[in-house]
């Protein structure tokens, strides 16, 4: 292992970085996956493009305009979903909604877009010392409200129905995390790409759905699984010379290939 690589700078940048975005992937992960939500995930996922597109006509910064389009696509799934729309109909709409804004809005802003492919397809390696306090804020909110709200978190992921029979806060607990996924789908984007963040908020956890199906060791397994993935990825880009967000995606995929071999 070529171990002078940690003399640069934006090696150890990427490194920190993978690090404390597996945590939170990890902790927020396991609730997408308990909830069988992944593919909502897939829906805010291309809504975020609409924002991206947004941020760079108006000439903002396209990740708070994804944000706010990752975290409205969100709500308003929840809020159709609680209509008369099934809730896949409604990821259709914002999932198509947010890629067909995002094209129009790319076409619309005068020049080229510089930075349009770091978004989509990532770029790990550019990941700088303000990301990588962005993520821990994250990765310790994420900590703290499984720390506060866990049992809470649990008993809706498991059974929505029982929660409300037990007085739950079960609304509020689905919009807050809604809006957590979101944040965190959206903090990923510089790191995988929106083509390939789906990742690391379910292929880690779908490897510790496997192993275990205590919630607790789903997040601490499904976390020791990213870093792996993710550091072991990192390194193999570097040496072989290719995009570090398909590596990662590889290996993942090929641990929970592994995985499904368990009886």
């Amino acid at each position: 292992m070529n171990y002078e690589l940690l003399q640069y700078a934006f090696f150890r940048n990427a490194m920190a970085g993978v690090a404390l975005i597996s945590v939170a992937c990890a902790v927020i992960g396991v609730y997408v996956v308990t909830r069988r939500m992944t593919f909502i995930a897939g829906g805010i996922t291309h809504t975020c493009f609409g924002g991206l597109g947004l941020g760079y006509f108006m000439g903002w910064n396209p990740l708070v305009t994804a944000a706010a389009f990752a975290v409205a696509g969100s709500l308003g799934v929840d809020a159709m979903s609680r209509g008369r729309v099934r809730r896949d109909s409604a990821i259709a709409v914002v999932w198509a909604l947010g890629m067909a804004l995002g094209i129009l809005f790319v076409f619309l802003t005068p020049g080229y877009v510089p930075e349009l492919n770091s978004f989509l397809f990532g770029n790990v390696l550019n990941i700088t010392r303000a990301d990588i306090w962005i993520f821990a804020a994250f990765a310790v909110l994420a900590v703290a409200l499984y720390a506060v709200f866990g049992k809470v978190i649990m008993a809706v992921s498991f059974d929505e129905d029982f929660a409300r029979t037990r007085h739950l806060p079960v609304r509020l607990i689905n919009m807050v995390m809604m809006v957590m996924v979101s944040v965190c789908i959206v903090l990923t984007i510089k790191m995988i790409g929106v083509m390939l963040l789906m990742s690391l908020i379910s292929l880690p956890q779908l490897v510790a759905e496997r192993l275990t199906r205590s919630y607790s060791r789903m997040m601490l397994l499904s976390g020791i699984v990213s870093l792996i993935g993710c550091f072991g990825g990192l390194w193999l880009s570097v040496l072989i010379d290719v995009p570090a967000s398909a590596v990662i995606v590889i290996l993942l995929t090929a641990f929970y290939g592994m995985a499904l071999l368990k009886k």
